[in-house]
This record gives structure tokens, C-alpha cells and sequence, in this order.
């Protein structure tokens, strides 16, 4: 892999973008583009450009399998996430990531938050057609992001209340929903 020194001329291997090498830290390299913006790239994405040679003939210059290859490393599909099922319904539902997929390493936060966000919807839900009074989500303390968006989707029902679950039973981090029945569900 190439090494860039601060002032060095850069292309960026999948962007058509040039610039140079304003900052290094680790394998992050930041980029002054010749529109004056600053964008942090890992120096695998980049090559160096010699001001004698067109961006061109350096690249047919260089090592074509290994630009090859990591145009395959950056083009692999992501693998598929499996996630668990409980076949037992319970009224007190688990919102920790590690509790609805095997393995979430090639997860975001995003698609962390949504699988969890799906599965409180779905349980709710389940809960609502099973005419269950109560479930409580178990969320857990962190940042709280979860517990705010949680709380944004139980706004959505009109049928449902909800409040901090009891912290002798569950602890901080859980949320008690008490669902309303109408005759006609």
C-alpha cells in the first residue's frame, strides 16, 4: 500500500476527486480538494498522482491487481443477518441487539436501531392482537436514543400509555406499556 505525505497530489480510486494530502492519522488521510473542501478518506482508497503523469498512466503503472482487488473488498454485498425467533410470547420483550440477531458485527447503529425498533413495533403489535393489558420493553441505559425513539413509536398508538417500569423488578432502563382494549380489536 502506498504511503502519502502531507503536500502529496491524491486521486480517489472510486470518486472521480483529486487533491492533496492536508493530514495523516493512522491509515485516515485527510484531503484538500481543489474545491477547498477537507475529506477524510482510509489511504487504501487513495493512489498518488505524479504531477508529471497523467492520472491515467499512473494507475496503468501501478499494480492493476491490487487496485483490483480492493474495488472487490469495497463491492462484496453484506452478509445476510439472521434473526432469532422466540416461538413463546412473552409480555416483557428484550430490546438489547444481542438478543434479536446472532451476530451484529456488520451492523451499523442505524440498522442496529431499526432492527430493534421493527421488533418493538411487531411485539406491540402482537400484544395489541393478543388483547394483552401490559408489556414492558427492556431497553437499557446507554445514550437513551433507543429509549426516545421507542417512545416517538408508542406516541404513535392511541390505544397505549406509557411510563417508566417498575425499578425494583426491571431496573433502570425499561418501559412499562399498558395497552387499552376497544370492543372492537
Amino acid at each position: 500500500m502506498a504511503k502519502f505525505k502531507i503536500g502529496d497530489k491524491v486521486a480517489v480510486l472510486d470518486d472521480d476527486m483529486e487533491g492533496v494530502v492536508n493530514g495523516i492519522e493512522g491509515t485516515t488521510v485527510t484531503l484538500l480538494t481543489s474545491e477547498g473542501f477537507e475529506l477524510d478518506f482510509q489511504a487504501k482508497e487513495l493512489i498518488s498522482i505524479n504531477k508529471d503523469i497523467s492520472i491515467e498512466n499512473n494507475v496503468f503503472n501501478s499494480e492493476i491487481n491490487q487496485i483490483k482487488s480492493l474495488k472487490e473488498q469495497s463491492q462484496k454485498p453484506k452478509p445476510v443477518v439472521k434473526i432469532k425467533t422466540k416461538e413463546v410470547y412473552k409480555p416483557i420483550i428484550d430490546l438489547h441487539i444481542h438478543q434479536l440477531v446472532e451476530k451484529t458485527a456488520h451492523l451499523t447503529n442505524y440498522d442496529m436501531l431499526n432492527i430493534q425498533l421493527d421488533t418493538a413495533k411487531f411485539q406491540l403489535e402482537r400484544a395489541i392482537a393478543n388483547r394483552t393489558p401490559k408489556i414492558v420493553f427492556i431497553h437499557g441505559v446507554g445514550e437513551g436514543v433507543l429509549k426516545m425513539e421507542l417512545e416517538t413509536l408508542l406516541r404513535r398508538y392511541d390505544n397505549v400509555s406509557f411510563y417508566e417500569a417498575d425499578f425494583k423488578t426491571y431496573g433502570f432502563g425499561a418501559t412499562e406499556v399498558k395497552i387499552f382494549q376497544n370492543k372492537s380489536n
